[in-house]
């Protein structure tokens, strides 16, 4: 008995590599990467965004350099006339100076949050193409995953000038 069961664990034993030759071996991950920093910083789409940004807040940056012109100018003069004036009238025009700054710095930082969310709403424009480019690109190449924001990533795996090639041609 011992005997028959000896040579039926060598039979398994012998069709265990035969079996496992016959079933479907798993395909490679195919894996890629895009770097966004260079999508939003070297597309077409992105030069064409950051010049329409610039054209729309011209006015508002020149506004900003003129009222600070006038700030410097207030506080220089303010200085340069503070020991002939009476204390009134130097705590007048200190608090002149003061509100003028305070303005500024208001409008300043409407500026820049005003600047970065226009930035932000064209970046998201970019990222919808660039999104239905690179699953259109992940369907017809095969990939599994794409990835960004790697630590590293080798050049074999990177598609961003493939991304960007293909959002310069769709503008």
């Amino acid at each position: 008995m011992t005997k028959f069961f000896a040579v039926l664990a060598l039979g398994w034993c012998a069709l265990a590599p035969v079996q496992a030759q016959t079933q479907p071996q798993p395909l490679p991950s195919r894996i890629a990467w895009i770097s966004p920093e260079r999508i939003y910083n070297e597309s077409k789409l992105a030069k064409l965004a950051e010049e329409k940004l610039k054209e729309e807040f011209k006015s508002r940056e020149k506004a900003m350099a003129d009222m600070a012109g006038r700030l410097k100018a207030a506080s220089e003069k303010l200085d340069k006339d503070a020991p002939t004036l009476s204390e009134a009238d130097r705590v007048k025009r200190q608090r002149d100076v003061f509100e003028l700054d305070k303005e500024y710095q208001r409008r300043q930082r409407e500026f820049r949050e005003d600047v970065s969310q226009r930035t932000n709403e064209e970046r998201q424009a970019i990222s919808e193409k660039a999104t239905k480019i690179i699953k259109q690109l992940a369907a017809v190449e095969g990939f599994d995953i794409v990835l960004q924001d790697a630590v590293w990533a080798s050049n074999r795996i990177d598609i961003t000038d493939k991304v960007l090639a293909a959002l310069d041609k769709d503008k």
